[in-house]
């Protein structure tokens, strides 16, 4: 299938590792020109050559720390300048869940709470205002919000107001900005395979107690039986990114291998 990418521009954040780097690269495989945002300087350089040599795309690496509204501002300014126009926006950049045990309600401060919100949905929220308008000029464009499966779970109290919050604002958003050409729609990973995993596992089969291959095991819930890798969201996110994606907007797509038990309608 042609998904119609080629000639795009696309802004990832948190694009230099995990599922973000993963969403760059799928997108730059297909003809998309992209501006990876991230904090490490370092890593951006990195991926960014690497995405570049693998795709033959022009990959930007932008340092920028999306819970900083002047930071996202100069951001945007600057993808806009060096890609010369913005179509697509993913928003990636975020503490990942899953890498230590969620914190209870006596454990839970001020600090945890709004560094993790103030980044992961005030964050999001910045980007969308500032790429909304490149591309309500040019009448077409795409925000892909990343949040996770922790929204229809208990477990992580900061994970699940988080996740439900992204939904919130995408829904918002959508009705918005889908009168002016632009899809808003969300992907909720669960546990997903990226460069982390390996200490993940590791973490877990010491304080288990048990072989990586069990803890390994144990982590996987879902109905395909696997790990879902970073390559597999961002092939979901890849096709919502394109012109093929008209019928989708507003939604959230669960890409976590099908959770088992509960129905969603």
């Amino acid at each position: 299938m042609d998904l119609e990418l080629k000639g795009k521009t696309a802004i990832v954040t948190g694009g230099s590792r995990g599922i973000g780097k993963a969403i760059a690269r799928s997108l730059a495989g297909e003809g998309v020109d992209v501006a990876i945002v991230a904090r490490s300087a370092d890593a951006l350089k990195l991926a960014a050559e690497e995405i570049a040599e693998q795709t033959g795309q022009t990959v930007v690496p932008i340092t920028a720390d999306t819970g900083s509204d002047d930071s996202v501002k100069a951001m945007v300014a600057q993808a806009a300048k060096a890609l010369g126009h913005i179509d697509i926006l993913v928003n990636c950049a975020a503490q990942p869940g899953g890498q230590t045990p969620p914190p209870k309600l006596a454990e839970i401060s001020d600090d945890a709470f709004y560094s993790d919100v103030n980044v992961k949905v005030m964050g999001y929220l910045r980007c969308a205002r500032e790429a909304a308008p490149h591309m309500i000029q040019s009448g077409w464009g795409r925000i892909i919000n990343i949040s996770g499966l922790a929204a229809r779970s208990t477990g992580s109290t900061i994970g699940s107001i988080r996740n439900v919050s992204v939904v919130a604002m995408t829904k918002n958003l959508a009705d918005e900005l889908g009168p002016k050409g632009i899809n808003v729609t969300v992907v909720h990973p669960s546990l997903t395979r990226t460069e982390k995993t390996a200490d993940v596992i590791a973490a877990r089969t010491q304080r288990q107690g048990i072989s990586p291959e069990e803890a390994e095991k144990r982590m996987v819930n879902n109905l395909v039986g696997r790990w879902i890798d970073a390559s597999d969201i961002a092939n979901v996110v890849t096709f919502l990114a394109s012109p093929k994606a008209i019928a989708i907007n507003g939604d959230v797509i669960a890409a976590g291998g099908g959770i088992p038990n509960n129905i969603y309608y």
